[in-house]
């Protein structure tokens, strides 16, 4: 009597999850470099923003959160708002990489 064999099981890989910007958030802008020492992110800004507003940071596979603008700089001088096309120094709460979008929400 001839020994059947199984077929080997193939796992699925988990799909990659989609990440879904609420309706009321519109792109603010995305991530030219990070300063890892000091937790600041320079972000070309596609809208005006302003000390107090809340931005969400996405990008790569786990990174994802939201935080209220707190400080903010262009040549190294504090500013409270900034207009779209400036490139601005925030300092970020995690740590992101270079490509990852900013939403105002």
């Amino acid at each position: 009597m001839p020994i059947k064999k199984k077929k080997p099981v193939l796992k699925k890989k988990p799909a990659k999850k989609s990440v879904k910007r609420k309706a009321r958030e519109t792109l603010a802008g995305k991530v030219l470099h990070y300063f890892d020492k000091i937790n600041v992110a320079v972000i070309k800004l596609a809208v005006p923003l302003k000390q107090g507003d809340e931005i969400r940071i996405v990008g790569g596979k786990e990174t994802d959160f939201t935080q209220d603008i707190s400080s903010m700089q262009v040549d190294y001088k504090p500013i409270k708002k900034a207009k779209k096309g400036d490139e601005v120094g925030l300092k970020v709460k995690e740590k992101v990489h270079e490509g990852y979008k900013i939403y105002k929400v």
